[in-house]
């Protein structure tokens, strides 16, 4: 019997040896503990979303299929944030292959608008509630590319959970609440709107039922046709339709010939890691570049958001935004050089500048008009499958409510992307017939051997700067994936000046010292939406699953059920 004990010992320590130890966060306050399955995680902004994922990684479907069901559900449960008026950008990876894949599904403005008939109509630049910044919306055609790529059940099943909620209502959350009452106030006069949110004449409270039975409707098209149940057919109709009526320059042919992009993601290494975003028109490129410019100075000794530390972070994505507006645009319009701005030789010279000052014009003066677009209201989601496959998705109408325009017939709020293009000619981004404005949503991956993270963090253009923090908390102070979420964060709104504003978490004399260096601290509350909200999954390499979900938001990381067989008693 002692011979059997040693050998089962030793079989169990040779086990523990093999499996790498889970970093214990050297973060005090984590409040939510990693989820652990060794089946699949869905992690989103919404509980419900996340169980209606949960619930199609049960009935076999993949990684894909549970966030598409998932994205639905968010249109439902967060329509201020993100729905099918809105545009879809996200990263794949199939396990079985060891490959990645990105999909740029962010709609392009239509053929028959430009600066000149923007100028005939006598506008310089059109408002945010405007139809003139509507693009072309990109989340159902994101849905259609992604599951004829991956998906395996069949695309009215992933969306019965949303036309369900759409249809009987779902009650709102907390925070999502909060959010709802503040985006509201500007649309009260706007064609649908008091009729589709605010159908008792108030804005929705935290518990009220919501229901949008008109896109329980346009839902079901989808499911039934895919993308030509959005694009051709009584939506497409009903959405040209009211373009019209607005003075909007949208046509059938802009809708019918959309396709979403298949892209290469771009990447940098940091310290021994592979991170990826999706090239521009996207904001990704900033936080590679934050991040490599971060690499040049010893974040790991100065300690966690201590004051050296948080200045260089902060200098860092200062540096790395200023080349957002002089570079980045439409690639299919603009030679956007990716390969020199993500060079380690630019980040070791843009690293000198960096002093014990805080720098508050990093830009040059003529492009700061365009720079203080503040859209933030996106949503982002991650799933991880039990066989490993990963998608990282961001969907969103840009500002809160979009246009707050709502299509007759539909339940579907337009975004305003177009608000993002630069309407003076000459520039990366300026506005074209059929060119996507600069995008600030961006899905992220990082890798290192077997372990993969699927990552991101919305809030406009607060996200490359937390994606960078992010990655830093896991690697230079070696959190696990929610320690990494839940920690306190500093964002910068702006693209010049010397504000930043940084949640109460941070330590008083940290703040005090960061003034000292001329920083314009504005102190948030200790967990603040305006940090945005995320959510990761990752996968270890021996078989389990982790998901993380930001306390920020209303949202968990929800795993799926294992293959039970109950009695039938």
């Amino acid at each position: 019997m002692k011979k059997i004990a040693l050998v089962v010992l030793s079989f169990t320590v040779c086990l523990q040896a093999q499996r790498p130890q889970q970093p214990v966060s050297p973060y005090p306050e984590q409040a939510r503990s990693v989820v652990m399955s060794r089946y699949g995680v869905v992690a989103t902004l919404q509980t419900l979303a996340s169980q209606a994922g949960a619930m199609v990684l049960d009935r076999g479907g993949n990684a894909i299929d549970a966030a598409i069901a998932a994205n639905a559900v968010l249109g439902v449960t967060e329509p201020l944030m993100n729905g099918i008026g809105g545009d879809l950008l996200a990263i794949v990876y199939d396990a079985k292959a060891k490959k990645l894949y990105a999909l740029n599904s962010s709609g392009w403005a239509p053929k028959g608008l430009s600066l000149e008939v923007l100028k005939a109509k006598g506008i310089t630049k059109p408002s945010n509630h405007s139809i003139h910044v509507v693009t072309v919306p990109g989340a159902v055609a994101g849905w259609d590319a992604l599951h004829n790529k991956f998906g395996k059940l069949p695309l009215a099943d992933l969306l019965a959970p949303a036309e369900y909620y759409a249809e009987e209502g779902v009650p709102v959350a907390e925070r999502i609440a909060v959010s709802w009452n503040q985006g509201s106030r500007g649309f009260l006069e706007s064609p649908g709107f008091k009729e589709t949110f605010m159908p008792w004449g108030h804005p929705l409270k935290a518990g009220d039922i919501f229901q949008n039975k008109e896109l329980a409707k346009s839902l079901r098209l989808v499911g039934e046709h895919g993308r030509d149940g959005f694009y051709k057919g009584p939506t497409a109709k009903a959405l040209l339709d009211f373009s019209n009526s607005q003075g909007g320059t949208m046509v059938q042919a802009d809708l019918e010939e959309f396709q979403p992009e298949w892209v290469e993601p771009i990447s940098t290494t940091y310290h021994g890691w592979t991170v990826y975003e999706i090239p521009p028109t996207g904001q990704g490129i900033a936080a590679l570049q934050m991040l490599n410019i971060m690499e040049q100075y010893p974040l790991s000794q100065y300690g966690h958001n201590s004051a050296k530390a948080l200045h260089t972070m902060i200098e860092a994505k200062k540096l790395a935004y200023s080349d957002l507006p002089r570079y980045v645009g439409d690639m299919r319009f603009t030679d956007v050089p990716v390969k020199e701005l993500l060079s380690k030789d630019l980040a070791m010279r843009r690293a000198k500048t960096i002093d014990d000052r805080a720098h508050c014009q990093v830009l040059p003066s003529e492009l700061t008009a365009m720079l203080n677009a503040q859209g933030k209201d996106t949503t982002y989601l991650t799933v991880v499958d039990k066989d490993g496959n990963i998608i990282s998705l961001i969907q969103s109408l840009y500002g809160s409510f979009g246009t707050g325009l709502v299509v007759p017939g539909t339940g579907m709020v337009l975004h305003n992307r177009g608000a993002l293009f630069d309407f003076t000619p000459g520039h990366a981004n300026s506005l074209a017939p059929r060119k996507r404005p600069q995008t600030t949503i961006i899905p992220a991956f990082m890798e290192k051997g077997d372990v993969k993270i699927g990552f991101g963090i919305m809030g406009g253009f607060n996200q490359a700067q937390a994606h960078a923090q992010f990655v830093s908390n896991l690697v230079d102070f070696g959190f696990n994936i929610q320690a990494a979420m839940e920690a306190p964060r500093f964002t910068k709104g702006t693209f010049d000046g010397c504000d930043v504003s940084i949640e109460s978490r941070v330590p008083e004399d940290v703040r005090k010292q960061l003034i000292a260096w001329g920083h314009d601290v504005r102190v948030t509350e200790p967990i603040s939406g305006s940090m945005g909200r995320g959510n990761a999954v990752m996968v270890d390499g021996n078989g389990i699953k982790f998901g993380a979900s930001d306390p920020r938001g209303d949202g968990e990381a929800v795993p799926q059920s294992p293959p039970i067989t109950f009695s039938k008693k």
